[in-house]
């Protein structure tokens, strides 16, 4: 059994938590779109988790729309008191499985209540606002309209913390004016290391940097360094990945995605992975070679 405890712990809302999580999205279908391929396997991998020790789970509504907040309660309800279960609104899923906005006032709170239901919860532990000005990433615009809807329904008890995902430090800025922000989803992995200066802005006010494809995503990360380092080390590319995410600052909070229990358990080892400094010095020079 890996000890998930290694990586430390760090504060997200009102909880603390591991910092190696739980990514839910890849449970749904192809393209996060319609039911698991194996819908007892979904089950395990979430039951594998929590008894591996994981305590901070990602997921959403979008994600198939409804499979995963389905398949999280149907394996791990009634939770457990240290679960925080993170979930993000601002999207919805058309016919044909592509994302789309939804940013009204009326699409975000039906959002807020889907999520709810689904998950069979009263309340919301963090609920990430995500910002879809640009399908490809963050880009610049005015949160103020969605972001306020939400600190709403915050106000009425329905979401306890906030968070912003696919966002811009002027944005953040303008977020933390607004509400509380405890969180930070955005794109980040050893070769996409646009957020480096934002990552440690965040870490000195004690906010949450949780990168969403940690792994490169739906285009894995391909880099010879990467694999020589590994294999010096006895260890996979992946779980390298992930424990260079761990060193790189205290508040990035992992929640690498699977379908599988195998992979689970080879991810949430990476936390008892030591990188000596010259592996560390060869993985930093992998962006500047992306």
């Amino acid at each position: 059994m890996s000890n998930i405890q290694h990586a430390g712990t760090f504060t997200l809302g009102s909880h603390t938590v591991k910092r190696l999580g739980y990514g839910a999205m890849q449970l749904a279908g192809p393209g996060v779109f319609g039911p698991p391929k194996d819908h007892d396997a979904a089950l395990a991998v979430l039951r594998e988790a929590v008894a591996q020790g994981v305590d901070h789970i990602d997921t959403s509504d979008f994600y198939g729309p409804h499979v995963t907040n389905l398949l999280i309660r149907e394996a791990l309800a009634p939770y457990k008191d240290d679960l925080v279960i993170v979930t993000k609104i601002g999207a919805r899923r058309d016919t044909d499985g592509s994302w789309l906005p939804a940013f009204s006032p009326e699409a975000l709170t039906q959002a807020v209540h889907d999520n709810l239901s689904n998950l069979g919860l009263k309340v919301l532990d963090v609920v990430n606002l995500r910002i879809m000005f640009d399908t490809h990433g963050p880009a610049e615009g005015s949160i103020e309209a969605p972001l306020t809807v939400l600190a709403e329904l915050q106000q009425k008890g329905l979401v306890r913390h906030i968070g912003l995902s696919n966002v811009t430090p002027a944005q953040i800025a303008q977020g933390r004016g607004i509400t509380e922000i405890v969180c930070v989803q955005n794109q980040y992995n050893l070769a996409h290391r646009g957020d480096d200066a934002l990552i440690d802005d965040l870490a000195r006010d004690g906010i949450a940097y949780v990168p969403f494809f940690p792994l490169g995503g739906f285009n894995p990360l391909q880099s010879s360094t990467l694999s020589e380092i590994a294999a010096r080390l006895g260890a996979t590319p992946m779980q390298v990945a992930l424990a260079w995410l761990l060193r790189r600052a205290p508040n990035i909070l992992l929640i690498p995605g699977t379908s599988s229990v195998g992979h689970l358990r080879e991810n949430l080892t990476a936390a008892e992975l030591e990188l000596p400094q010259d592996a560390l010095s060869e993985l930093d020079g992998v962006a500047l070679a992306a």
